[in-house]
């Protein structure tokens, strides 16, 4: 499951996951550099020159859980195309879920959220920039308008995961 899908994260369905497979978890803002978590707060949207740094980071950290056999999980917004092939590339071993949510329930969910370096004031940019998914990213779309429990159950028996079998991003 690659994670990222983009722009649907809903932490607590990953938290559930992460807890029923096992694995770690990372959300990829904290692969931001110190520039980009000082701009977002202020509610202006990240260039495609401040992500790439960021995405290749991201990658690094992808490839050094994978070297180490171990599986993970992480949420990203991977908004465009380009970017999830950084990410995802010809790593055939990653699955990709996208969490795809309403922009009005995401807005909701964002409002709710204290300390998080995403301000709401960047969803409308955020969809904005989003590029669906293409049919062959090969992605688990899931909608995350249920409980989050539910989201995670859901994820483990579409994708037939067996507890430490798979990297999920």
């Amino acid at each position: 499951m690659q994670s990222s899908s983009s722009i649907a994260i809903q932490p607590p369905a990953w938290r559930y996951l992460s807890r029923m497979m096992a694995w770690p978890f990372r959300d990829a803002d904290s692969f931001h550099p110190p520039a980009n978590i000082e701009k977002m707060p202020r509610g202006e949207p990240l260039t495609d020159e401040e992500r790439w740094p960021w995405l290749a980071t991201i990658a690094t950290w992808i490839d050094e859980t994978r070297a180490g056999g171990t599986s993970a999980m992480m949420t990203c917004s991977a908004l465009k195309r380009a970017y999830r092939d950084v990410l995802f590339g010809d790593r055939a071993d990653i699955g990709l879920v996208y969490l795809k949510e309403s922009f009005v329930l995401l807005s909701r969910r964002i409002g709710r959220r204290k300390d998080h370096v995403m301000p709401p004031a960047l969803l409308k940019s955020q969809f904005a920039t989003l590029e669906e998914l293409g049919p062959d990213e090969n992605a688990l779309v899931v909608s995350v308008a249920r409980p989050p429990k539910m989201v995670a159950r859901m994820i483990i028996a579409e994708l037939g995961l067996p507890p430490r079998q798979h990297t999920v991003f």
